[in-house]
């Protein structure tokens, strides 16, 4: 990429490299063949509105974005703006979950609405900026979007779990909550990837379960809520671990109250 249409050269000659702002890669050809589909076949102003709204992502989150979302996201740009002109308009079940889960992520995706109806002039419900979210977060996370949909719709309910138990009203507007999210976010994450923390200091384990034993207690309902879901067991290290972050989300509730 770079400034200028064609980098000012015609057909067969070499692109001058000092005119090259930014070279992207994909990684395996089955990409780079689709990749091609979409160029070939895509209108350029959706392709250029799409790496706009991915550079913006990358920018404001400060972490790197799995390359896929080149092709997963300006897909999916295309064809929501398909459907909107044929007057195919749905509503996104899990809107709610991702403004409370992802903020971030769904400010961006209100950006890319925003940044649509600008330089195309489509107005795409707010819908969409959920629906773009959840291809940030897939991104951010290298997960398959059946992955994501899924952590998005059980978060709520380990929550709730957390709730219940102390009896304690969490602001999802704050830091606190957003940190306990994020960390649930990743524990599910290592447990798809079959990356749970496995160091077996069970000096650490008992500690935790001397100092915080509801926290404890609590963990162990999240881990066998989650079990329901994902074949593999949560174990002890990881039950710990999420002991410490819960003791954290109450301290934190309690100070706002």
């Amino acid at each position: 990429m770079g400034k200028g249409i064609g980098f000012q050269a015609k057909k067969g000659k070499e692109i001058d490299k000092n005119l090259v702002e930014k070279v992207f890669y994909l990684e395996t050809q089955t990409e780079v063949d689709k990749f091609k589909e979409l160029l070939a076949n895509l209108p350029l102003e959706h392709i250029q509105v799409s790496n706009e709204i991915i550079m913006y992502a990358d920018k404001t989150l400060n972490r790197k974005l799995n390359p896929n979302i080149y092709i997963t996201l300006t897909d999916h740009i295309n064809f929501a703006i398909e459907r909107f002109r044929q007057g195919m308009l749905f509503d996104n079940p899990l809107l709610w979950d991702v403004q409370r889960l992802y903020r971030r992520e769904y400010l961006i995706g209100e950006y890319a609405v925003a940044l649509i109806g600008k330089q195309l002039g489509i107005k795409l419900p707010v819908d969409e900026a959920a629906s773009i979210a959840l291809h940030i977060v897939n991104a951010e996370f290298s997960n398959v979007m059946s992955e994501t949909m899924s952590i998005t719709k059980i978060i709520p309910q380990l929550v709730e779990i957390v709730r219940k138990e102390f009896q304690i009203v969490v602001d999802e507007q704050s830091i606190g909550y957003e940190r306990f999210v994020t960390n649930l976010k990743t524990l599910m994450q290592r447990i798809v990837n079959k990356e749970q923390l496995d160091r077996i200091d069970q000096e650490f384990n008992d500690m935790v379960q001397k100092l915080y034993p509801r926290e404890y207690q609590c963990s162990e309902k999240i881990a066998k809520f989650l079990e329901g879901y994902y074949p593999d067991v949560v174990l002890a290290e990881e039950v710990a671990m999420l002991s410490t972050h819960i003791r954290r989300l109450i301290l934190g509730s309690q100070s706002n109250e």
